[in-house]
């Protein structure tokens, strides 16, 4: 503390950034893990509930919340919009729309991690650029004082590396939660991958079977 204090005005400047950064680091990786982790269980109660089903309609009865639930729905509403139309015409339609939703919440999940990106990538450019700047600051105080003493040379040299200390703290972990939470979105994109292919499995067997029946109130039902 005694060396941030004392250190130059951009030096604290610095530092001050690279520990907000911290701080938002640390954030991101706590929200994410909580909103990841609730929505991978109920996904993964939900992919259950799909294979347990026999038909559209009882995987309705059984999904009642979450993401699966919305691609059930999206599922019934185009096929009844589509009723009487070719088999195969309905199934282009579903994928897409189920892609679309698949795409869109895979987006929605990875907010956030282009900040842990950012820091990881810039963090220690920023600390480096505080270091450069309280070294040049040390060497005109050395110039002003016409002495290379070491006791007046290795404090200014100290605040200045602290710099970059800070932002290889900052950016170190920035790296890896980003590494890990990344690992983990993708998990969750192939269960909803998973859970779109039981529903096109179950749309296909129904379709195959001429049973094309349902209702375009069921979105409102399932709301």
């Amino acid at each position: 503390m005694g060396m941030f204090l004392s250190a130059d005005p951009v030096v604290k400047a610095v530092m001050i950034l690279l520990a907000a950064a911290s701080v938002a680091t640390w954030t991101v990786l706590l929200v994410k893990v909580v909103s990841l982790g609730l929505a991978k269980r109920r996904m993964r109660r939900s992919l259950d509930q799909l294979r347990q089903a026999d038909s559209l309609g009882g995987a309705l009865e059984r999904v009642r919340s979450g993401l699966a639930l919305r691609l059930l729905v999206e599922t019934e509403d185009e096929r009844a919009l589509s009723r009487g139309l070719s088999r195969e015409g309905i199934k282009e339609r579903v994928a897409i729309a189920l892609e679309r939703i698949e795409v869109s919440t895979s987006k929605r999940m990875a907010v956030g991690t282009g900040i842990l990106a950012t820091i990881g990538s810039v963090g220690p450019f920023v600390g480096l650029f505080g270091t450069v700047w309280g070294i040049m600051g040390s060497f005109i105080g050395i110039a002003n004082a016409n002495t290379t003493n070491l006791a007046v040379v290795a404090p200014g040299i100290a605040e200045a590396l602290l710099a970059t200390g800070i932002g290889l703290v900052a950016a170190i972990p920035a790296v890896v939660i980003y590494n890990a939470l990344t690992r983990s979105i993708t998990g969750y994109r192939v269960m909803i991958g998973d859970a779109v292919a039981l529903i096109m499995r179950h749309l296909s067997r129904e379709l195959d079977r001429r049973d094309i029946g349902g209702g375009p109130g069921l979105r409102l039902a399932a709301e």
